[in-house]
């Protein structure tokens, strides 16, 4: 029964997908769809950083470096032109076996690039590894050197993309393909592709909220929620501490990853914006306006103030709303905004006002 109410939001959210899409279309407004699509991705990011953050106890002001990890890697890997060394024998076996493939770039020029598919995955693996590597010595670390040591990954990685050729430097890449997945489905940006690439993106989102709510409903949550309370407390009871954090920091990152890699071929391009450390900043902010152990809160705002600040919302000031909305929610409301008592506040500013 429990496992049955555990999923009834998941096909309320279902629901909500599939009549959000159809209303857009009713009114003559699907252009709503790609900033639907891309706040998404960015969602994506969001509830993997609420799993770290509001059930293992651990702070990542690196995130963005994660997702700038995923997209340029795989960015990279799809558009460096190896034709140059298609006569060697190493590259001569990847194109035997399609993971390097022939294609054309929009001015005709025959490109030889690996695969979008083996792109994504060299993509995730790269950036599990870096998070298995760094998460190991970081996360012994506690309270604001932790925020500090995350902080100084997320700058390292924005000055490597600001300052690699490699990586386009200021300009980013661009002219990434499509990301075919089966059946001529893609993930592009073309308007033909506007109402399946809205679908994959929420499919996405959808499967990774399912993952984690089996995870925190398990075992492993029940070790989470244990170090989130009291890590000392939870070490005596015999809980593998630096195990479960790690493993909470690469599942993170993984779908910190796998944002980045969907998103830049969806966009078909990525800039050094999305490594930034206010893009890191904007994460946690959204994780705490929904509350750090509240998976659907996150969910929820970060779709919210996502898709706003990609419709242009917030202006010029969209980074400093941000900011004001993560200082406003650890002074007023430091379990999320969901949990503000409206009733109970409303009582007391009357109470206030009546003497």
């Amino acid at each position: 029964m429990d496992q049955v109410r555990r999923y009834i939001p998941i096909a309320a959210l279902v629901v909500l997908v599939v009549t959000v899409q159809v209303t857009t279309q009713m009114t003559g407004t699907p252009y709503y769809l790609t900033q639907l699509t891309m706040a998404a991705y960015y969602s994506l990011v969001v509830i993997g950083l609420c799993a770290l953050m509001g059930y293992a106890g651990q702070i990542s002001l690196g995130h963005a470096g994660f997702f700038a990890i995923g997209g340029y890697i795989s960015a990279g890997l799809t558009t460096h032109n190896l034709i140059g060394l298609q006569d060697h024998t190493f590259v001569a076996l990847l194109q035997k076996y399609s993971i390097i493939v022939m294609r054309q770039d929009m001015y005709g020029e025959t490109l030889l690039t690996f695969q979008p598919w083996v792109a994504c995955i060299l993509a995730i693996l790269f950036a599990v590894v870096i998070a298995f590597t760094l998460g190991g010595p970081i996360l012994r670390l506690k309270g604001h050197y932790l925020a500090m040591a995350t902080l100084g990954f997320g700058i390292i990685i924005a000055q490597i993309a600001l300052a690699t050729a490699y990586f386009g430097e200021a300009d980013g890449i661009s002219e990434v393909p499509p990301f075919r997945l089966f059946g001529g489905i893609e993930v592009g940006g073309s308007f033909a592709t506007r109402v399946q690439n809205y679908y994959i993106a929420w499919g996405l989102l959808i499967a990774g909220v399912i993952l984690i709510l089996n995870l925190i409903h398990s075992r492993v949550g029940r070790a989470l929620r244990s170090i989130h309370g009291s890590e000392e407390a939870a070490n005596a009871m015999g809980v593998n501490t630096a195990r479960y954090k790690l493993y909470t920091f690469v599942l993170s990152a993984a779908f910190a990853a796998l944002a980045g890699v969907f998103l830049t071929h969806y966009n078909g391009s990525i800039g050094p914006s999305e490594a930034g450390v206010m893009k890191s900043v904007r994460y946690v902010a959204l994780v705490a306006v929904g509350g750090m152990a509240n998976l659907w809160g996150a969910l929820i705002m970060g779709t919210v103030l996502n898709f706003l600040s990609l419709r242009g919302v917030f202006g010029s000031y969209d980074d400093a709303v941000f900011g004001f909305i993560l200082i406003a929610i650890m002074l007023f409301a430091p379990n999320g905004i969901l949990s503000i008592n409206v009733k109970g506040l409303l009582a007391k500013l009357k109470v206030k006002s009546e003497k």
